[in-house]
């Protein structure tokens, strides 16, 4: 597939990226494209007329994240990278936490959820605004805006709210929208608090508009309902014309959502997801999805894409794709250096790097989604085979060592005598058994 037009400002005739290698800001008349080609268009209000804005300069956009757990995950990932391509493309971002939307919460389909405190959503809202920071520029010549909608909801009273804002919305339209509906279709049904949640961010559009002239909203396709509420709000009030779109659900091959490992979510913030688990995560997405993947997360050009999505067709077995992926998107998401980190722990662990050079944080990381067993020093490694699970019995631990199939911290076992010394066990802690080169387990000290 032909990728988008790319006219990259500064670059010399022939288009020439410049010396330092540094990725220039494409023109701000091409952005819509770029994101289309990346996948990241699903719904727009209206595309002609956001082409128009878009052609005739600068404009400024939001978007918004509610702090609903102490990290933003995959989903909001997908937000932030289109931030990214918008400020780049010399466009002003708003970056907004709902610090009053998030004690309210957005309805789900399912069931009602649970209110958090005043104190621990103001703890998140926090937290996130840490977080979103490493992905936009806030301080170079076109500075992203962080902004949060409590600092305009509280001030307003009921009774200010209901005549002022209440007043444009007709309850026959709200119910159309797709959660309410679901909700309203159930045993559960949907309490007045939630229902109102549409009302609340449609202000947050309004009150943006107003004070920052803010003409699109971007967001994820479940939210498509709020999105249009903010842009129908805006009309009604200001007469004025404002956009939105929003980008599809990413699921893989069989129609799953990404974002999910083993039934828990991919988080963001390395004290939920490490970085070592985010980076394994990426690796082992599926051929079916890893150029898919490519496009949305990562800045690779279309001649990049097509190369990764050649290798995959030619040579699946050696994942160069999926490795460009994790090592992108790990590094946008923690750093050069934990990138970095979490590729040496990886080689060390399936491959034939040294453990022993590993940091312990990292090395815990790694080691701790391992089967494996609490054992003391002195244990022999045969009954450490047997505990870790890697053999079934002390007699085929035996006979695997004297084939020269068990390592003991990437260092091939001789000896069925030998037991597990104290400086066996990297970091004080754990020590790393193999079978053969893909089965792996940790004994862990006692």
């Amino acid at each position: 597939m032909e990728g988008p037009r790319r006219h990259t400002a500064g670059c010399d005739a022939v288009g020439r990226v410049p010396a330092d290698g540094e990725r220039t800001p494409i023109p701000v008349t091409d952005i819509f494209d770029e994101l289309q080609w990346r996948g990241l268009v699903a719904q727009s209000t209206d595309e002609a007329a956001l082409r128009e804005a878009l052609a005739e300069g600068p404009l400024t956009l939001y978007c918004g994240f509610d702090p609903t757990a102490p990290s933003l995950h995959f989903g909001n990932l997908v937000q932030l990278v289109v931030l990214r391509h918008f400020q780049r493309a010399g466009h002003r971002v708003i970056c907004l936490v709902g610090g009053s939307t998030g004690l309210i919460g957005d309805p789900r389909p399912t069931s009602e959820r649970v209110l958090k405190s005043k104190e621990q959503t103001a703890d998140w809202v926090a937290r996130i605004e840490q977080q979103v920071r490493p992905f936009l520029d806030f301080e170079g010549d076109n500075p992203a805006l962080l902004v949060n909608n409590l600092d305009w909801t509280a001030p307003i009273s009921a009774l200010d709210f209901l005549r002022d804002i209440g007043k444009h919305f007709r309850v026959n339209h709200m119910v159309r929208k797709e959660a309410v509906a679901a909700r309203l279709e159930s045993e559960q049904g949907i309490s007045y608090t939630e229902f109102s949640y549409q009302i609340l961010q449609a202000l947050d559009f309004l009150e943006l508009y107003r004070a920052h002239g803010c003409t699109l909203q971007t967001g994820g396709a479940d939210q498509w309902g709020n999105l249009t509420a903010g842009v129908d709000l805006v009309h009604r009030v200001e007469g004025a014309s404002v956009h939105c779109f929003t980008t599809p659900l990413l699921t893989d091959a069989a129609g799953t959502k990404f974002g999910k490992s083993e039934g828990n979510a991919v988080w963001l913030g390395a004290e939920m997801t490490s970085p070592y688990a985010f980076y394994q995560y990426w690796i082992n997405v599926e051929d079916a999805s890893v150029v898919k993947l490519l496009k949305v997360f990562t800045d690779r050009t279309p001649e990049e894409i097509a190369e990764a999505e050649a290798q995959v067709a030619q040579e699946p077995f050696r994942r160069t794709a999926q490795r460009t992926l994790a090592a992108d998107v790990t590094t946008l998401v923690h750093g050069a250096e934990a990138t970095a980190a979490v590729q040496a722990a990886s080689e060390a662990l399936f491959g034939k790097g040294d453990l022993t050079t590993l940091d312990p944080v990292t090395l815990g990381d790694a080691t701790a989604e391992l089967p494996g067993a609490d054992l003391e020093v002195g244990t022999t490694l045969v009954d450490a085979l047997v505990a870790v699970g890697l053999v079934d019995s002390r007699n085929a631990a035996r006979r695997t060592i004297g084939e020269g199939g068990a390592s003991l911290n990437n260092v091939k076992l001789t000896d069925p005598e030998q037991v597990l010394g104290e400086r066996d066990f990297l970091g004080g802690r754990v020590a790393v058994l193999k079978r053969g080169r893909r089965n792996l387990a940790a004994a862990r000290k006692v």
